[in-house]
């Protein structure tokens, strides 16, 4: 079974790599590609620790051993080198996944600042206008994740859509 196709574009097995901004997009894609490679039982639950090592299990501690590998190499080729150094020590697939968890979604007052940041400074640039105004939606819907005190209403989220549109679209 073949695991990772890694190519120059920042893909891998045809998705996007972890980059942060993209972490629900990644965890649902890295999610189904395990699933497709019957690898998903070794984060999700009754395949996430190691078989006890008896004289009978020997040959499945090898098998989860070589599985826990190919998973372990999914997903740390499936993650940009800024955020390798949270999951370089993880010694299985849940670990890495948990870490990876625990990072993207937890109530994070530094993550909800980098997001509201991301939020105030986007601007149109090359996206199409639809890109655009998913980017901004996905941001706000992210900053509610994370905290929904902090939920963005209809009226601001039209004017952070407005403020960043290309000169073209604005009013003179």
């Amino acid at each position: 079974m073949e695991v990772s196709n890694v190519n120059n574009g920042g893909m891998v097995n045809g998705m996007e790599k972890l980059v942060g901004k993209n972490y629900k997009y990644w965890k649902m894609c890295m999610e189904a590609f395990l699933q497709g490679h019957d690898l998903w039982e070794l984060v999700s639950g009754g395949e996430a620790i190691i078989p006890i090592e008896t004289l009978e299990n020997v040959e499945s501690r090898r098998k989860w051993k070589v599985r826990c590998g190919k998973a372990l190499f999914a997903l740390r080729t499936s993650i940009s080198k800024e955020f390798i150094e949270h999951v370089r020590d993880t010694t299985s697939p849940k670990e890495l996944w948990d870490t990876l968890e625990k990072l993207f979604s937890k109530k994070n007052t530094a993550r909800l600042q980098f997001l509201e940041n991301e939020l105030a400074i986007s601007r149109q640039e090359g996206m199409s206008v639809s890109e655009y105004f998913l980017r901004v939606k996905n941001l706000c819907s992210e900053i509610s994740e994370i905290d929904d005190k902090e939920k963005i209403s209809e009226a601001r989220l039209r004017i952070y859509l407005i403020r960043g549109l290309k000169k073209e679209y604005s009013r003179s």
